[in-house]
C-alpha cells in the first residue's frame, strides 16, 4: 500500500471552512414560474424547509481506502445528521453531514446498507444509502465542476478555491454536485518524494487546496495526458529522458498528435504522477490524449489502483467506439465526441452521437458527451437561450452522463441555479440502474440546424423526438425533444414504452404530479425545448 493522504483522518475544524457548508443553505430559488433577469422560465420549485436528503442511493469504494461522502440535504438549518448501521471505521458528523474514515475488515462484495437521517426544527427525513465495497466505483456518474471553459489558461489555485467555495455556498452541494476539478495549466517540474509532476508558480501548494476543498465536504480532481506536453503546452506524463526533464515547446501553432511533444515519450511517469496525486488527496483524473488506446489506459489505471486511494478515471478526448467493449472496462468514463461549445447546432450533434454508445454504459463505466455549457458563452460562441439550457440539462440526466459545470460558479443567477438544483431531475442521472437513455419514437420531416454564422453544412435532424430509459424502481423517465423551430404537441406512446394499462405520470421538472393516463400522455415542447417525465404504477 502506498502512502494515503490523511486529510481524511483530520478533524474538520482544523481546516477553514466556508460558512454555508458547516449546514445546508437556506433554498433561495425562485417560484416555480418566475421568469428570471436571463429571461429563463424557472420550472423547479423551492425546496421544502422541512429536511430533505438528496443525491445517489448507492457509493462504491475500494477495499482499504479512504472514505469521503456529503449527505446532500435541503432544508433550513441547523440539520442534525445521524445514520445507523453505519460500517466500522466511519464516522459521521453530525453538523456537517460528511461521512470520513476508512471501512474496516472489508473485502470485495461487501455491501452495506445505512440508513441516513437529517433533522431540523421543522421536521426530518430518512433515506436508506447503500455501500459497495469491491473494485466499481464512480456507481453513479460523477457531478462537479472543471475549470477549463470558462477560465482556460487563467487559472490559478485562488480561483479554484473561490469556486468551491461557491459550489458550497450556493447550495450546489446540497443537491449532489461534489467534484471540485482543474484542467491543463497546472503542471510544472517533476520533483517531491515521489518525482510526480509538482504545481507551476499559479499551484503553490495542491496539497493544501485538496485539504481545503475536502474540508467543505467536497471533492478533488485533476489533469494529466500520457504525452510529453499537454495541448495547452504544459509537462505531461512522459518524456525524452529518464529524469523527465521537461522544455516548453516553441513555434508550434497546431497540434500533431503523431510527432513529439504531443506523443508518448520512451520514459513515463504514471506510477510516479498516479502516487503523488493520492498523497495530496486528488479524487479525480482527467486524462487527455488522441487517440485513446488500451495500452496507456491500462498502466494509468494500474498506477491509480495501485496508489491506496480511489481516483475516479475519466478519458479525454475522444474515443473510438470500437474500443468501447475494452477500455470501457477498466475506465470510469470516456469522451464520446470531440468538444461541446456553447450553441445549439453542437448542442444537437452531441446528443444525437450517443445513440451508438448506449450498450457501453454502466455503473461505473459512463459515456460522456463532454461538459455542461449551462450559464457560459465560452469560446465566442453565442450560448444558449433558456430552452435549449433545458433541452442540455434533460438529455445529459438521460443519458447518464458525468454532469460537469464549466461557468463560474461565483456568478451564477436564479434562472442556472434552478437548472442545477432539481433533484427529481438529477435523480435520474443518478439512478443506481445506469441504463442510458434511447430514442423510443421519432416524427417529422428533417429539420436543418445551421452552424453559427451559418458557416458550413447544417446538421439534419428529426424534430420531435422521444427518448427513455429504465431506473431502478422500475418506473421510465421520459425526455420529449423539440429540435424544430416552433412550439409542438408532442405524445409519449405506452407502447414505445413497452407498458400498458393505466400508468400514473409526473413532471420532474416541475416536480408534481400530472395523474394517471391510459395509453399515452400528450404536451406542449418550446421550439429547442424539451420535457421530462417519469411513467410510473
Amino acid at each position: 500500500m502506498k502512502f494515503i493522504s490523511q486529510v481524511f483522518l483530520l478533524p474538520m475544524l482544523l481546516l477553514p471552512l466556508s460558512l454555508a457548508a458547516q449546514a445546508p443553505a437556506v433554498d433561495r430559488t425562485p417560484a416555480a414560474g418566475t421568469v428570471s433577469g436571463s429571461g429563463g422560465v424557472i420550472r423547479t420549485p423551492p425546496a421544502p424547509a422541512t429536511p430533505r436528503i438528496n443525491g445517489p442511493d448507492i457509493f462504491g469504494v475500494r477495499p482499504d481506502h479512504p472514505f469521503l461522502y456529503h449527505i446532500p440535504t435541503t432544508g433550513k438549518p441547523p440539520i442534525r445528521y445521524s445514520a445507523d448501521d453505519l460500517p466500522k471505521g466511519l464516522a459521521l458528523d453530525a453538523r456537517m453531514g460528511n461521512f470520513t474514515g476508512t471501512i474496516q475488515g472489508a473485502t470485495d462484495g461487501d455491501s452495506f446498507t445505512v440508513t441516513l437521517h437529517a433533522k431540523n426544527a421543522l421536521g426530518e427525513d430518512s433515506k436508506k444509502f447503500k455501500i459497495v465495497v469491491g473494485e466499481t466505483i464512480s456507481l453513479t456518474p460523477a457531478m462537479g465542476w472543471n475549470s477549463w471553459n470558462h477560465y482556460g489558461s487563467r487559472i490559478t489555485q485562488a480561483i479554484v478555491l473561490e469556486n468551491a467555495k461557491a459550489m458550497a455556498d450556493s447550495g450546489l452541494i446540497h443537491h449532489g454536485w461534489t467534484y471540485v476539478n482543474i484542467d491543463d495549466t497546472w503542471q510544472g517540474k517533476r520533483g517531491g518524494r515521489y518525482h510526480g509532476l509538482q504545481g507551476n508558480k499559479k499551484f503553490p501548494d495542491i496539497g493544501r487546496l485538496c485539504d481545503q476543498i475536502h474540508a467543505m465536504g467536497l471533492k478533488f480532481g485533476i489533469y494529466s495526458t500520457p504525452w510529453e506536453t499537454s495541448y495547452a503546452g504544459f509537462p505531461g506524463g512522459s518524456s525524452d529522458n529518464s529524469q523527465g526533464n521537461w522544455t516548453k515547446p516553441t513555434g508550434r501553432k497546431h497540434v500533431n498528435h503523431n510527432v513529439p511533444p504531443w506523443a508518448i515519450g520512451p520514459y513515463q511517469f504514471w506510477t510516479n504522477d498516479a502516487d503523488q496525486w493520492a498523497a495530496w488527496g486528488v479524487d479525480y483524473l482527467k486524462y487527455d490524449w488522441n487517440p485513446i488506446e488500451l495500452p496507456e489506459t491500462e498502466a494509468m489505471y494500474e498506477a491509480l489502483r495501485q496508489s491506496g486511494r480511489d481516483i475516479i478515471f475519466s478519458l479525454s478526448n475522444n474515443m473510438n467506439v470500437k474500443n468501447a467493449p475494452t477500455i470501457g472496462k477498466i475506465a470510469n468514463s470516456w469522451r464520446t465526441t470531440g468538444d461541446i461549445k456553447a450553441n445549439w447546432w453542437s448542442l444537437v450533434i452531441h446528443i444525437m452521437a450517443q445513440v451508438k454508445w448506449a450498450d457501453y454504459s454502466s455503473p461505473g463505466h459512463w459515456n460522456d458527451p463532454d461538459m455542461l455549457e449551462i450559464g457560459t458563452r465560452e469560446h465566442g460562441q453565442p450560448g444558449l437561450s433558456a430552452d435549449e439550457e433545458y433541452t442540455h440539462m434533460t438529455a445529459w440526466c438521460l443519458l447518464a452522463s458525468p454532469l460537469l459545470l464549466g461557468n463560474d460558479l461565483t456568478q451564477m443567477d436564479p434562472f442556472t441555479l434552478s437548472l442545477l438544483e432539481n433533484d427529481e431531475v438529477l435523480a435520474v442521472d443518478q439512478d443506481e440502474l445506469g441504463r442510458q437513455a434511447v430514442p423510443v419514437s421519432q416524427t417529422g420531416e428533417p429539420v436543418e440546424v445551421p452552424r453559427p454564422g451559418n458557416r458550413g453544412k447544417p446538421f439534419k435532424v428529426t424534430p420531435l423526438q422521444v427518448w427513455a430509459r429504465p431506473l431502478a424502481d422500475g418506473s421510465k423517465a421520459v425526455g420529449l425533444f423539440n429540435f424544430g423551430d416552433t412550439p409542438a404537441k408532442m405524445t409519449v406512446k405506452w407502447s414505445d414504452l413497452g407498458i400498458s394499462g393505466p400508468h400514473k405520470v409526473r413532471d420532474l421538472w416541475r416536480e408534481k404530479e400530472l395523474g394517471s393516463v391510459a395509453d399515452e400522455f400528450s404536451m406542449t415542447v418550446a421550439p429547442h425545448g424539451a420535457e421530462m417525465i417519469k411513467v410510473h404504477e
